[in-house]
C-alpha cells in the first residue's frame, strides 16, 4: 500500500510561489523523519529540507530563507512551501520517510538513509 502521495507541482515563473503536500499513512507520520528531496534531470538526489518528530527543522543552505517545511497533524500531511523560485529549482520533488535517528545527517545526502519515497511530483521554474 502506498504510504507517501505527493500533490502540488507544476509551472511557475522564476521569482513565483508553488505549494507542495505529500499524504502520509498514519504510522510513517508518527515515527519517521519527513523531508523533501529533489532531482533535477542530469543531476543526483539531494535533500532540500526535513522535519524530526518534534518539529525540528533543517534546510539545504541554498534554500534557507525561501523554502519552508511543516506538518499538518490534522491531515498527517506534509507540506514544502516554496517561495522566490529559481530556474534551478525546477526537479522533480519526492517526499520522504526517514528514520528518525537518522535525521541529523540528512541535509547534504543523497537519500541513503530514505526508508520510503514518494513518487514525485514535477516543479518546472521558468
Amino acid at each position: 500500500h502506498v504510504q507517501l502521495v505527493e500533490s502540488g507541482g507544476g509551472s511557475v515563473q522564476a521569482g513565483g510561489s508553488l505549494s507542495l503536500s505529500c499524504a502520509v499513512s498514519v504510522h510513517t507520520y508518527m515515527t519517521s523523519c519527513m523531508g523533501w528531496f529533489r532531482q533535477a534531470p542530469g543531476k543526483g538526489r539531494e535533500v532540500v529540507a526535513a522535519i524530526d518528530t518534534n518539529g525540528r527543522e533543517r534546510y539545504l543552505e541554498s534554500v534557507k530563507g525561501r523554502f519552508t517545511i511543516s506538518k499538518d497533524n490534522t491531515k498527517n500531511s506534509l507540506l514544502l512551501q516554496m517561495n522566490n523560485l529559481t530556474i534551478e529549482g525546477s526537479a522533480l520533488y519526492y517526499c520522504t520517510a526517514t528514520p528518525p535517528r537518522f535525521c541529523h545527517l540528512t541535509i547534504g545526502s543523497r537519500g541513503g538513509y530514505v526508508e520510503v519515497w514518494g513518487q514525485g511530483t514535477q516543479v518546472t521554474v521558468s
